[in-house]
């Protein structure tokens, strides 16, 4: 099988393309057109810096125009529109600039109340005017509880609290904005720690985990596949294309896994599982997770088929095999969100952000896949996606040992079925023989009873009866005067 799959045209994939367009060394994704959440941050600031360049030289231009035009001073009721426009995109600047500042003002102590006093309980952090839900309700004591021994804690419990205070309050108009405004408390926050706690990033990165964790349990409904995205209508597309794909074998796409080992086999179902089991997470950090441990189960099933270590080769065309059988729920929305919310310093290294980089390759490949990609032709891929062709009209040399174990299973199957139909139909001779044997008995017991009916009517029974009795009670009298008998005891003695 390894000598037939690796004749066939592999799906390479080469790592570079993994990486951020800009060369920066971290990994890039399609939602920030193939940059990392840096570069896609300082690409979005040159360009807000150009566009207010280009804006400035503009209106200068106009204004000279306009100046040379009427050399009298005349009212600009022409252009007062732009100018309004960019004095309040200016307030609006300012006022955002304020806001963020704020957030990271040190609050004055009360009652000498010491940094590390965190409170605990729900007057811990402003209310929110929605019913809190368990899970909210869960990462808030999990959050007071990790930062009461902190020496900043107070102050970090009180940024959170005001930060998911003012997004749970605002209307902004895109997601794009509400990632944007979670981006920046992270890297606000996350300078400040650095700041305070110098050397040690480790300590840093599990406060920032911890700040994750609560803030986006408690946003997670306003901030996931939200209405103004089109997430949900990507989530049907690709939830159609994967169905319509469901004819692709495992030797089609080249995957070194032999599922005929038991052992790959359950490596397989635990992958499924996991890759599943993305959308039951609130938390970016274990969506991620689920990722992480999909992938191990997929290298662990390849090792155990190949009995060597997989390359990034062989895991991504099995990776791609697996999002194929499971078809996960709401896949890309839950891609959007990892990419939109989640600390962007696990997305751009690690092993999280290397294997969620693979996922979104894979998601790719399948939204692009197409005859070429499965060597075959176009009539025969369309054919297949449009249910004319159940299987391939030839099937690959490497299909041989799959159709092999198909026949045996069909075979398998026939046996079940014919012993079942032999314990059926000896069921129903049982059930038969039993219906006639009770048939027979109650013919007996009547024939019987009528027989005595016969011979012995009611009122010469009963006359028999009388008289028989009285029998036994003149034998009674008679032998009271008689000794008793002679018992067992006496002829021993």
């Amino acid at each position: 099988m390894m000598t037939q799959r690796s004749e066939r045209r592999r799906i390479h994939l080469d790592q570079s393309e993994l990486l951020c367009t800009k060369g920066c060394g971290f990994y890039g994704y399609a939602a920030w057109g193939g940059l990392c959440s840096k570069c896609w941050r300082e690409e979005k600031q040159k360009q807000i810096q150009e566009d207010w360049a280009l804006a400035e030289r503009l209106q200068r231009e106009e204004d000279q125009a306009y100046a040379s035009r009427h050399q009298k001073a005349q009212p600009r009721a022409t252009f007062a529109p732009f100018g309004k426009t960019e004095e309040r995109k200016s307030k609006e600047k300012a006022s955002k600039v304020n806001a963020v500042t704020k957030l990271f003002k040190t609050p004055p102590k009360k009652d000498g109340a010491a940094p590390s006093d965190v409170q605990s309980g729900p007057s811990a952090c402003p209310s929110i005017n929605r019913p809190p839900s368990a899970d909210t309700d869960h990462a808030t004591k999990e959050f007071v509880e990790f930062l009461r021994p902190l020496k900043y804690g107070r102050q970090i419990l009180k940024q959170c609290c005001s930060f998911t205070e003012s997004m749970a309050y605002k209307r902004v108009s895109c997601a794009e904005d509400m990632s944007e405004c979670v981006q920046d408390f992270y890297q606000s926050l996350s300078d400040r720690l650095h700041s305070q706690f110098k050397g040690n990033s480790e300590y840093v990165e599990s406060i920032m985990d911890q700040v994750e964790r609560y803030i986006m349990t408690r946003l997670y409904k306003e901030v996931f596949c939200p209405e103004t995205s089109d997430d949900e209508k990507k989530d049907l597309a690709t939830q159609n294309r994967i169905r319509a794909l469901h004819w692709v074998t495992i030797e089609m796409l080249g995957v070194p896994v032999d599922e005929e080992i038991p052992e790959a086999s359950d490596n397989v179902v635990k992958a499924i599982t996991d890759v599943i089991e993305i959308d039951s997470k609130r938390v970016p950090k274990d969506k991620l997770a689920c990722i992480t441990r999909c992938s191990k189960h997929i290298f662990s099933a390849i090792r155990i088929s190949t009995k060597e270590a997989a390359s990034a080769d062989d895991f991504l065309p099995t990776l791609i095999y697996i999002v194929l059988k499971a078809n996960p729920p709401r896949l890309q929305s839950n891609i959007q969100y990892i990419t939109r919310f989640c600390n962007p310093s696990r997305l751009m290294t690690g092993e999280d952000g290397y294997y969620f980089t693979n996922l979104c390759c894979a998601v790719a490949f399948i939204e692009k896949l197409d005859g070429k990609s499965l060597n075959m032709t176009s009539e025969d891929f369309d054919r297949y996606m449009s249910g004319g062709g159940a299987s391939p009209k030839h099937a690959p040399a490497g299909d041989a040992a799959a159709l092999n174990q198909v026949r045996k299973r069909l075979d398998l199957l026939a046996g079940l079925g014919e012993r079942q139909e032999l314990v059926m139909e000896r069921a129903r001779q049982l059930e038969s023989d039993l219906i006639d044997w009770t048939d027979e008995v109650e013919q007996k017991v009547q024939s019987v009873l009528d027989t005595l009916e016969t011979q012995n009517p009611p009122a010469a029974v009963a006359a028999t009866t009388t008289t028989a009795s009285s029998a036994i009670d003149s034998d009674n009298v008679e032998n009271e005067h008689l000794p008793p008998p002679l018992t067992p005891q006496v002829f021993a003695g």
